[in-house]
């Protein structure tokens, strides 16, 4: 399940999640043929253990997608997942290294998942 992330109040929202349990944040364009398969291999990640994800689609929230990169100091990318966990980005990958096995595989070993 894709959660909507359209401001700074619900990133806050979503790295404060990241200190209880791993977060996704998967940045994309509406209109791009990469990112609408990249989506479609996220939608794998419904096992209880799987983390939750959060969408910014990146032409309606230009500047949200920018203080994402800003924060967690990584190159904007989109289509683009960084896993947070703890506050922190600790994985993060771009376009076809995006697939939800390697997502699982980033899953901090200390996490409660």
């Amino acid at each position: 399940m894709f959660h909507p992330l359209t401001d700074t109040a619900g990133l806050d929202r979503a790295v404060a999640r990241s200190y209880d349990a791993p977060v996704l944040l998967f940045k994309h364009s509406a209109a791009c043929g990469i990112s609408h398969a990249v989506r479609r291999r996220l939608d794998a990640l419904t096992a209880p253990d799987d983390p939750p994800v959060y969408e910014v689609v990146v032409q309606h929230t230009p500047g949200l997608s920018q203080e994402i990169a800003r924060r967690f100091g990584v190159r904007h990318a989109s289509p683009q997942v960084l896993l947070l966990w703890r506050g922190e980005a600790v994985y993060d990958a771009s376009h076809s290294r995006i697939r939800a096995e390697a997502v699982r595989a980033a899953l901090p070993r200390s996490s409660p998942r």
